[in-house]
């Protein structure tokens, strides 16, 4: 696998535990309430649902990890699946949540992707 590759997938694993972090924990907080852009009444209401979200890009975190440390097709495979997931959650999130989602999220993912595939 290319060195491009497991950096990309290592830098897109980080931008997950990050987003994890202000979903799961920093939610409700100054920080936590600038990077979504929410007033604190809706984060308060809201902050349930946040950390669900949080733990579900703390999952594809956990799965581009293991594609790192995993060998030969089954390391290959995870990465596209996972990238592939990261992507699919991208596009979806730009169209129904924030337009910023797509350079935080799908963008990463699709070059991530790209370099995998262009390695194999």
């Amino acid at each position: 696998m290319s060195t491009a590759g497991n950096v990309a997938v290592g830098l897109i694993a980080a931008i997950h535990v990050y987003i994890l972090v202000l979903e799961m924990f920093l939610w409700t907080t100054a920080r936590g309430r600038r990077a979504f852009g929410t007033e604190p009444e809706f984060a308060r209401s809201t902050a349930t649902l946040a950390a669900n979200q949080g733990l579900y890009n703390g999952f594809l975190a956990a799965g581009l990890v293991w594609s790192l440390l995993a060998d030969g097709t089954t390391a290959f495979q995870a990465k596209v699946f996972f990238l592939a997931c990261v992507l699919v959650a991208g596009l979806y999130g730009a169209a129904t949540a924030s337009r910023r989602i797509l350079l935080v999220q799908a963008v990463p993912a699709a070059i991530g992707l790209a370099l995998v595939l262009a390695a194999h």
